[in-house]
């Protein structure tokens, strides 16, 4: 799949590809979950929380299935292991939700994404991205849209959108 060359003020794409600035960089959150090393676009971040109470919601799609109350708004909050197929993990003192915001059925919709740890917002570079690979991949291919190096790792870029809709039953766009 081509990847477009668009200003990062634009943000993640609609149809997954990814917003690389006119420098070919992308400024990310980078966060590990599962023992693996993943990204999100730092514009689609709006904060790193402590652990806070979660409520489960019954009949919830498992991947969304708990809310959390941040400054008065229930949010759901989801843990993207399920989509990769990983464990779950005992959370630490290290653990966080990512609050972040997409676009769900026409409307900006708050999202808390459990994490093992939040590292560092970095920039990746476009020239470190591959595509993911036909073979060797444990994960659902459609949930990833590119691998990309990172220092001494190898850092995933998940396709949100594809994750999310199906789970939360919504349009997922990205802003």
């Amino acid at each position: 799949m081509p990847q477009d060359k668009m200003r990062a003020s634009d943000g993640p794409t609609p149809d997954g590809l990814i917003a690389w600035n006119a420098h070919g960089e992308l400024e990310v959150l980078i966060f590990e979950l599962g023992g693996e090393i993943f990204a999100l676009e730092a514009t689609l971040v709006q904060e790193i929380l402590d652990l806070l109470p979660e409520t489960f919601i019954p009949g919830a799609p498992a991947l969304v299935s708990h809310v959390v109350n941040f400054r008065g708004k229930i949010v759901p909050v989801a843990d993207l292991r399920l989509a990769f197929g990983m464990e779950p993990t005992p959370q630490s003192a290290d653990s966080r939700i990512v609050v972040i915001e997409l676009e769900l059925a026409g409307e900006a919709t708050l999202l808390g994404l459990r994490t093992d740890h939040v590292h560092e917002v970095a920039t990746l570079r476009q020239a470190t991205s591959e595509a993911v690979p036909t073979v060797g991949i444990g994960w659902r291919r459609d949930h990833v849209r590119s691998l990309i190096r990172w220092k001494d790792d190898l850092v995933v870029l998940p396709d949100l959108a594809a994750i999310l809709v199906p789970a939360m039953g919504a349009a997922v766009t990205r802003q």
